[in-house]
């Protein structure tokens, strides 16, 4: 697809940045794409929800991971599910989307959630760079929530 700096080699992953004005390139359109599946696959299933763990707290700025852009693809959903079994109802969940990163991890922890068998690094190793903006939120989220970021980094 190109145009991201996680599926373009030539493109920076942005780094560290809480109070960055613009909107960094990471994948145009990511939470289209995968709610564009989601809706085609819970029409399969006869599913009546899907649920998107987009956030829009701390800095985020992806304009995908709106309340906006969620009420305008609940449009979507409704207008292509009509069709459907369903008609209509399949209903997009955010439980994510007004939580703060240490809200976020506190919830996992209180759901026993395999926190160690996730991460947010945008470099895509087997250690996260803990630099990387995803990162950043992501440690600083542990950090708040005073509670131990389970998975491996490098060295820094």
């Amino acid at each position: 697809i190109g145009g991201s700096a996680l599926t373009d080699s030539s493109l920076e992953v942005p780094e560290g940045s809480e109070t960055r004005q613009e909107i960094p390139i990471i994948v145009p359109g990511r939470n289209l794409i995968f709610l564009s599946y989601a809706l085609g696959y819970a029409e399969v299933l006869q599913a009546s929800h899907i649920y998107i763990g987009v956030n829009a707290v701390d800095y985020s700025g992806y304009p995908d991971c709106r309340e906006e852009f969620i009420k305008l693809f609940q449009q979507v959903a409704d207008y292509t599910a009509s069709a459907g079994k369903l008609k209509g109802k399949i209903k997009i969940e955010t439980p994510l989307l007004d939580l703060a990163k240490k809200d976020i991890v506190r919830l996992g922890k209180e759901l026993n959630a395999p926190l160690q068998l996730t991460t947010s690094c945008y470099n895509g190793a087997k250690a996260a760079c803990g630099i990387c903006d995803s990162c950043v939120l992501r440690l600083k989220g542990f950090s708040e929530a005073g509670i131990a970021d389970p998975i491996l980094y490098m060295d820094k």
